[in-house]
């Protein structure tokens, strides 16, 4: 791989997959980001239109859509159009919350003939300004996971590892747990968003308020009995323990969950 060489970033207008598009591109790297209704055309549903976003690509980035399956005949169709490293963004979280389609996908990579590199994030602090928003804004977060301690980890340094994985050779042939440097409880995470934010956030780890909550908003039971179970898991697994890969990847600490929130305060996410 040279440097002038496109770099594919596939699921690259995300919250992660933006930051690795943005940073490889500060690294004076050629970026190609694929999507659907982007300027480069990609769909997975659409075998037709994955050639043109291959072609030329030695390496590439692949975060998958939320529940979905990479299809089987996606990365014999890589090889053979020249890509030669795969780093897919995985989740720490694949074995406890059932995502069998992560399972699949990293099998798939790792007996695909290409070098590879898995990265399993932990929560990220970022949750809080996307699917947990709402909840937040509203003064009241419930989630079935009243005490066991979480890796929550920032964004912008899972791109930072993930963005080493593309444009270096050491890390090929691994998977790689990725933490933030302190483990927290979701009631203390937010107690440090009430903190920063002066407002009232009620924490219930309950399981009946979890449910009381995705009825509310119109989850079939079938579906929140299936995330109960998934988040008793989680509980029952325990505190997380930081990883440090992070810190020993990128040669700093991680970000710290109480200097997110305060800057997430101050850019209004929960205003």
């Amino acid at each position: 791989m040279t440097d002038d060489s496109p770099i594919l970033v596939l699921g690259g207008t995300g919250t992660v997959g933006s930051r690795v598009a943005a940073r490889l591109r500060d690294d004076g790297r050629e970026v190609r980001v694929a999507s659907r209704h982007g300027e480069r055309r990609f769909d997975w549903d659409d075998p037709g239109t994955w050639a043109a976003a291959l072609s030329g690509v030695p390496v590439m980035f692949v975060l998958l859509p939320d529940r979905f399956g990479m299809p089987k005949a996606f990365l014999p169709a890589a090889l053979r159009a020249g890509v030669r490293r795969v780093v897919l963004h995985s989740d720490r979280g694949l074995d406890i919350m059932r995502l069998d389609h992560l399972h699949e996908a990293e099998r798939d990579v790792r007996e695909s003939g290409c070098s590879w590199t898995i990265v399993r994030p932990d929560w990220f602090h970022q949750d809080f300004e996307t699917f947990f928003r709402d909840a937040v804004v509203a003064g009241r977060l419930c989630l079935p996971v009243p005490s066991a301690r979480q890796g929550f980890i920032d964004a912008d340094d899972i791109a930072a590892v993930e963005v080493a994985a593309l444009t270096g050779d050491e890390l090929a042939g691994q998977v790689l747990e990725i933490t933030g440097p302190r483990a927290l409880s979701f009631g203390e995470a937010a107690g440090e968003i009430e903190r920063v934010t002066g407002r009232p956030l009620v924490f219930d780890g309950t399981a009946d308020g979890y449910r009381q909550t995705m009825r509310a908003g119109g989850l079939p039971d079938e579906m929140i009995d299936a995330l109960v179970a998934g988040f008793t898991t989680l509980e029952e697994r325990g505190d997380t323990e930081p990883t440090g890969v992070v810190e020993k990847v990128l040669g700093r600490p991680g970000r710290d969950f109480a200097g997110y929130a305060s800057e997430a305060a101050a850019r209004g996410v929960w205003s």
